[in-house]
């Protein structure tokens, strides 16, 4: 009996490790690409009109190598963590941004993201259980 209860939580721990490391490795990603994209937008003549969508896909870049890289270990339940990689990443960026703006509403382009980032924390969990 000891023998499972040991398991299930070794199994947790390993879970939540996988899905902390999965964020991780997408927030690092996300600083990376933002500061290269910044330093386009400051050197060349690149209009501000793209910020947004550029920040959408370095997003859901940053998810996607996040949570493939974060969950390659597993060997089920991929959508789930995936998910769950992309969903955490949203939620700590949301609040990030909502404190420093001292905006909390969500709008259209807020929630997009929102999609986004769990959409392609999935597609990266599913990715990671289908890899050999």
């Amino acid at each position: 009996m000891e023998s499972k209860i040991e398991n299930i939580s070794t199994i947790g721990i390993n879970k939540s490790k996988n899905i902390i490391k999965g964020v991780l490795i997408s927030i690092i990603t996300t600083l990376i690409l933002l500061c290269i994209f910044s330093a386009i937008l400051a050197y060349t003549d690149v209009p501000e009109s793209t910020i947004t969508p550029v920040i959408m896909i370095i997003t859901a870049i940053s998810i996607l190598i996040g949570s493939t890289i974060g969950n390659h270990k597993i060997q089920k339940n991929g959508i789930l963590n995936g998910g769950i990689v992309g969903a955490t990443y949203m939620i700590i960026l949301y609040l990030i941004s909502s404190i420093l703006s001292g905006n909390y509403a969500l709008n259209i382009t807020s929630i997009i993201l929102i999609i986004v980032g769990i959409v392609f924390g999935i597609l990266g969990g599913i990715i990671a259980v289908n890899q050999k």
